[in-house]
C-alpha cells in the first residue's frame, strides 16, 4: 500500500510541475502574462567565443541579452578585443574585415543549416552548425590569427589537439563513454 501512494503522489507531483511550466512558458521574446519559472542566466552558443570576447565586467549582462540584441550592443567591444589580440587584423579567411567579423561573433548563437553539410567551417562551409569531430578552437583560432588566407602567425592558428581522446560513436549519443 506505501509503494502505491508513493508512486501515485510522484506521479501527481510530476504532473503538476509539468502543467505550471506549460501555462508559465511562451514561444516569444515578450514578457509573459505571468511570472516566468525561469530566467536566461548564461548563454554559450560557440563557448569560445564568449570565454575570449567577453570582459568579465560583461559577462552577466551578455549572458542574459537575447541574442537578436547582441550584434548591437557588444559589436564594438569585440572588435576592440579582436585588434588587441592581434593589431594586424585586416581580415580573415573568410574575407570578414574586423567590424563585420565582430558582428557575426558578438551575436552567440549556433546556426545550424537543416539542408546542408553541418560543420563549424570546413574551408567552403561556415557556421552551418557543429560537427562533434570540428576542430572548433583552431577553427576560431585561424579566422581570429591566419589572416586571409590562413597562413599569418602560423603559431598561432592551431591548438595542435587534432581528435577526440576517445573516438565519437556512430549511433546515439554519439559522444564516447568517459572511461
Amino acid at each position: 500500500m506505501m509503494k502505491s501512494i508513493n508512486k501515485k503522489t510522484a506521479i501527481v507531483a510530476v504532473a503538476a510541475i509539468l502543467a505550471l511550466t506549460m501555462i508559465s512558458c511562451k514561444n516569444d521574446d515578450t514578457t509573459p502574462e505571468m511570472p516566468s519559472m525561469y530566467t536566461q542566466e548564461d548563454q554559450m552558443g560557440r563557448p569560445a567565443i564568449n570565454t575570449v570576447f567577453v570582459g568579465s565586467s560583461m559577462k552577466d549582462n551578455f549572458n542574459t541579452t537575447a541574442p537578436s540584441a547582441q550584434g548591437a550592443a557588444y559589436q564594438s567591444a569585440f572588435e576592440a578585443r579582436l585588434l588587441a589580440l592581434n593589431p594586424n587584423y585586416s581580415t580573415n579567411a573568410l574575407g570578414l574585415d574586423a567590424a563585420t567579423f565582430t558582428t557575426v561573433l558578438a551575436t552567440d548563437v549556433l546556426s545550424v543549416s537543416l539542408d546542408g553539410t553541418t560543420t563549424f567551417f570546413d574551408g567552403t562551409n561556415v557556421l552551418t552548425g557543429r560537427a562533434l569531430a570540428d576542430d572548433v578552437i583552431s577553427v576560431e583560432l585561424l579566422l581570429i590569427f591566419g589572416g586571409s588566407d590562413g597562413s599569418e602567425n602560423p603559431g598561432l592558428t592551431d591548438d595542435h589537439v587534432d581528435s577526440n581522446d576517445k573516438a565519437f560513436l556512430t549511433t546515439f549519443p554519439y559522444l564516447a563513454s568517459p572511461w
